[in-house]
């Protein structure tokens, strides 16, 4: 992170820049956010409709555990790819064949 300038040895005009260019930044995180909470949206929404389905032809609708994985990875709280396969229920099934 960038450290902040003293402010006191800035002139009038090094100040007006850098209130234009600290107002540009806000801005363009402000548009990835909307964007982002868009995309969210989207996925949610579709999320929704896929439950519909499944619940309308009698399939297994979504699980709590589905629920908070798919929070876990909407909000970038989501294990590594290597701590998922550890995980997997394939990889449980080959540890308790190993052990027979």
């Amino acid at each position: 992170m960038e450290t902040f300038p003293d402010l006191g040895s800035l002139t009038d005009q090094e100040l007006k820049d850098l209130i234009k260019e600290m107002t540009d930044e806000e801005l363009e995180v402000s548009y990835q956010r909307r964007l982002l909470h868009g995309k969210i949206d989207i996925l949610r929404a579709e999320l929704v409709n896929r439950l519909r389905r499944k619940d309308e032809s009698g399939e297994l609708v979504i699980s709590g555990a589905d629920v908070q994985r798919l929070t876990d990875i909407l909000t970038g709280n989501y294990p590594a790819a290597e701590e998922l396969d550890e995980n997997s229920p394939e990889s449980a099934s080959d540890d308790n064949s190993s052990a027979t």
